[in-house]
């Protein structure tokens, strides 16, 4: 397979008259038609509901976007909860999904109203001590030991340090119901980044079976079951993608297997999708502007991995075009790099690619999800701007790249650098 980018040379070249590189850069008929397809997959369910991992792209213009579908917020922190309080969220809107959680965070996720997700047995008491019991209340699960499907190992939730043991899980609902929690939810993530079509259906028929077990042993109402992530995308041209209906149907099929007979089919089945939704649907577009040539030939981008960590941290691929030469032979060997002082600042080692000349433009696919937010500012670099190329193809900035006076900006308590925070 080929991965085409969604802007041409040409684009690039009248975007970079306003906002120099690097840039990250989104789709927005992309994610529209992405999100489609999502709601037709389940709307078979008639409680179906996208919570949208904030954590991937923490964006309010992408956000809203998706709210216009009528998705809610994945939130993990206080400060994506202020994000999502702030565009409107709110309530049942809100899934507070958090780990080894500070109080203050319980309390502002119970003052707005928000679903929490309790990720620990000893989260109950603590929740009740700080902030109180909802009537409504979701606990992740971890079954332990690996999770396996018919092509091998996909991972290792044993070695997870979130959710509850099967044990915990229904002690804790026992515990919550006593307490006066009236509707439960179920939740788990036991694989990243799948490229497969199994993975929804097996996860759901996992915690469907548990559902059912927990309401015939314990007497709770569940409303919801939540698949969280988990369902990846391409990095690689030579992968395929992931067919969201299939995946769809084959829920449905291990619903109407598990669920109905139980009578369990009012139970709405929600899904937290960050890579999926936006991971294509955004680039990073950098421009070459050195070249170095010792034991290896290296290309040196104004980008760097403050910009996309992954390929630093996980070793994981990224694919490159160079605009304007999309037909080119890729016959010359190249690491791309950032200017890090660190030699993991890598977007690419040892990839072919067409002949990269200084003042080249490289489009890095697949950064629409933990791209830019994974960014930092070792080094003093700075995060770059946000563009959105809008439905009608014009150009929207919708996060300002950073300045010097940004990076300073928690020295402002003092006068040791007033004469870079008063400019």
């Amino acid at each position: 397979m080929k991965k085409t980018p969604f802007l041409t040379l040409e684009q690039v070249q009248d975007i970079v008259k306003t906002y120099p590189t690097p840039f990250h850069i989104y789709d927005e008929q992309g994610i529209r038609d992405n999100m489609v397809r999502l709601k037709e997959a389940f709307s078979w369910n008639k409680g179906f509901r996208e919570y949208f991992a904030v954590k991937a792209t923490p964006n309010p213009f992408l956000i809203n976007i998706l709210r216009e579908y009528g998705c809610g917020c994945d939130c993990s922190s206080l400060t994506e909860l202020m994000l999502a309080d702030a565009i409107g969220c709110g309530g049942a809107d809100i899934m507070f999904s958090s780990n080894a959680t500070p109080a203050e965070e319980f309390v502002y996720a119970r003052k707005i109203g928000a679903v929490i997700n309790l990720d620990d047995f000893t989260h109950i008491r603590f929740l009740e001590d700080c902030a109180g019991l909802p009537e409504t209340i979701s606990c992740r699960y971890n079954p332990g030991g690996v999770f396996q499907m018919s092509n091998g190992i996909m991972d290792n939730p044993g070695d997870a340090k979130y959710g509850f043991t099967t044990e915990q899980l229904f002690e804790g609902f026992r515990i919550l119901k006593e307490k006066g929690v009236k509707n439960f939810g179920l939740h788990a993530f036991l694989a990243s980044n799948t490229v497969t079509n199994e993975y929804y259906p097996m996860l759901a028929r996992v915690l469907f079976e548990l559902a059912v077990r927990l309401k015939e042993e314990t007497g709770v109402h569940i409303g919801f079951i939540n698949l969280s992530g988990g369902i990846g995308i391409p990095y690689r041209p030579d992968q395929e993608p992931n067919d969201i209906y299939e995946i769809g149907r084959g829920v449905k099929e291990v619903y109407d297997q598990i669920l109905r007979p139980a009578k369990m089919d009012d139970v709405a089945i929600y899904t937290e999708l960050g890579r999926f939704m936006l991971g294509p649907y955004g680039a990073l577009v950098t421009r070459a502007i050195h070249q170095k040539h010792i034991y290896k030939e290296y290309i040196g981008c104004d980008a760097c991995a403050a910009n996309l960590m992954r390929p630093a941290i996980y070793g994981a691929y990224h694919h490159i075009t160079v605009l304007g030469k999309e037909e080119a032979p890729c016959d010359h060997q190249y690491d791309v790099t950032g200017s890090l002082c660190e030699n993991n600042d890598k977007f690419a080692v040892d990839r072919m690619l067409p002949q990269i000349n200084v003042g080249d433009y490289l489009y890095i696919h697949d950064t629409g999800a933990h791209g830019f937010s994974m960014g930092y500012n070792y080094n003093g670099k700075l995060r770059s701007a946000e563009l959105l190329k809008k439905a009608d193809g014009t150009i929207q900035l919708i996060r300002r790249a950073e300045t010097p006076k940004d990076y300073f900006a928690t020295f402002d308590f003092c006068d040791i650098l007033d004469d870079i925070l008063k400019k």
